[in-house]
């Protein structure tokens, strides 16, 4: 028990010189100050509405390989929880592309949130095909 206090005690000492170090200020006025907001709180954005993807008729592409085909897409969710600037960044099926991208366009999310006010947000999205 006395090893354990003896450790805390001695590191408890070695934070002051830190904080005293970190907070003197920064003399050099070449460096732009930058304001910091301070927030009580951010929220991801939930997805609450999906879509499915419409398919081609058989024949216009590999079908079997589709199955169980995994795509990882960018995009931003604007404050309405519209998704915009769509873009796929891992294709299973690079035909189905634009089938995948068509179904996310009619994905609906509730807007991230900061301070309580809905506010655009970027994510990171995958979709996986079943059927």
């Amino acid at each position: 028990m006395r090893r354990i206090l003896f450790v805390s005690l001695m590191l408890v000492p070695s934070l002051f010189p830190a904080a005293a170090v970190a907070s003197t200020p920064n003399d050099d006025s070449s460096v732009p100050t930058q304001v910091r907001r301070v927030s009580t709180g951010v929220t991801d954005p939930v997805l609450r509405k999906t879509a499915e993807v419409e398919l081609p008729p058989f024949g216009d592409f590999d079908q079997p390989a589709s199955k169980g085909a995994e795509f990882v897409l960018d995009l931003s969710v604007d404050q309405y929880g519209k998704p915009r600037d769509i873009k796929i960044v891992d294709s299973a099926n690079p035909e189905l592309d634009q089938y995948v991208i068509d179904a996310v366009r009619e994905f609906r999310w509730l807007p991230a949130t900061l301070d309580a006010r809905a506010i655009p947000s970027d994510l990171t999205l995958k979709v996986k095909l079943q059927y």
